[in-house]
């Protein structure tokens, strides 16, 4: 017996996504060396699994081969910058990837780059925990706990920006002058 459509699209395994890395731009010779920085953890929500799961370096192909069986990839700067991390360690090419990268979208929207942490504090009250060159220094110290903490949290935000914005139609993020606004997507599941 066939599927209903609404099923078939209730059944897909959306990937949320995002990596941190061993080096900063600055370690490598620039931003045109991304593929040199070094993946320290990665975390990734599947739909299909409903539920988390990390990745340290080690398990880098365990974590390529989950994005290419997903039905949709869904980042904030994951096109632009962890694929091209994760292309230091695969000839696989990411634009294979069916991939939904919101900073990409609202970059076309608006005319301007917003940080994932705007969007988080103007549409739920809440920020994230640190930011990518603290996770730098914590794989520095050996502190790959506190690398995955930061990363699970950037991946829940991630989804509840992604479902939000899927189910209202829109988000809101604060400008540099702290005003509240709104932003129209459609990012429908």
């Amino acid at each position: 017996m066939a599927q209903s459509p609404q099923k078939n699209l209730m059944s897909r395994n959306i990937v949320y996504f995002d990596l941190e890395t061993k080096k900063s731009a600055a370690d490598v010779g620039g931003w045109n060396h991304i593929d040199q920085m070094g993946m320290s953890v990665g975390v990734t929500y599947s739909t299909e699994r409903g539920g988390y799961k990390v990745y340290g370096e080690p398990e880098v192909e365990a974590l390529i081969q989950e994005l290419q069986r997903a039905d949709l990839v869904v980042g904030f700067n994951h096109i632009r910058f962890d694929y091209k991390v994760l292309e230091g360690y695969s000839v696989f090419d990411f634009s294979q990837v069916p991939s939904l990268d919101m900073l990409i979208v609202l970059n076309e929207k608006l005319g301007h780059r917003l940080k994932l942490d705007s969007i988080a504090q103007a549409t739920f009250g809440c920020e994230k925990t640190a930011e990518g060159l603290q996770a730098i220094e914590w794989y520095q110290q050996g502190k790959i706990a506190e690398i995955a903490e930061y990363c699970l949290f950037d991946v829940k935000i991630t989804k509840m920006v992604h479902e939000y914005g899927a189910a209202h139609g829109h988000l809101y993020y604060t400008n540099k002058f702290g005003n509240k606004l709104k932003a129209e997507v459609d990012w429908k599941l």
